[in-house]
């Protein structure tokens, strides 16, 4: 019997296929790169046992706050800038610009192409990996890490008073 069985999708049909219903989903490039970063933080742990650096024992509420504002703000510019399009060009297509020199692409490709199109388009869906080298970075060499974070928080803060007074001369003009 081939037919579809009572509650899934039909027989000789696997699980990408019922799971993506007619639209492309790359599972498999999604569980590549899902490894991909599995196996940065298994080797990073691996070479901070190995070399028996101690890490730190707690991170203050404003370490936090720089490092959350430094991966936001790196997540943002690989995703959304104009100038890191070059970074995204072999997996995305310039959809269309957007406000404040930020741009909107587009995934392009099949599998894993298109899974690292996703990735490198979606600021959100980059940010735990820029976090992830943040809070790397953080834990053996916290000064240079809080020296780069601090300068991506100070743009962050630039960007979000730019807007202010934009919205303030716009608000005086109308």
């Amino acid at each position: 019997m081939t037919g579809p069985a009572p509650d899934g999708p039909p027989a000789g049909t696997g699980l990408a296929a019922a799971y993506r219903g007619g639209e492309e989903i790359p599972l498999g490039g999604y569980a590549t790169l899902a490894a991909c970063y599995a196996g940065g933080l298994g080797l990073f742990a691996a070479g901070v046992r190995a070399t028996r650096r101690p890490l730190p024992d707690r991170l203050p509420p404003w370490e936090l706050l720089l490092l959350g504002t430094a991966a936001y703000k790196a997540s943002r510019t690989l995703a959304k800038d104009r100038i890191t399009s070059f970074l995204r060009a072999p997996f995305t297509r310039r959809k269309e610009a957007i406000s404040a020199s930020e741009v909107m692409d587009e995934p392009r490709g099949h599998g894993l192409r298109l899974a690292a199109g996703e990735l490198l388009a979606c600021p959100f869906c980059l940010a735990p990996w820029v976090g992830g080298a943040l809070f790397c970075g953080y834990a053996v060499a916290p000064r240079a890490t809080r020296l780069v974070a601090g300068g991506l928080t100070a743009v962050t803060l630039a960007d979000w008073l730019q807007y202010a007074w934009s919205l303030t001369q716009q608000q005086a003009e109308g």
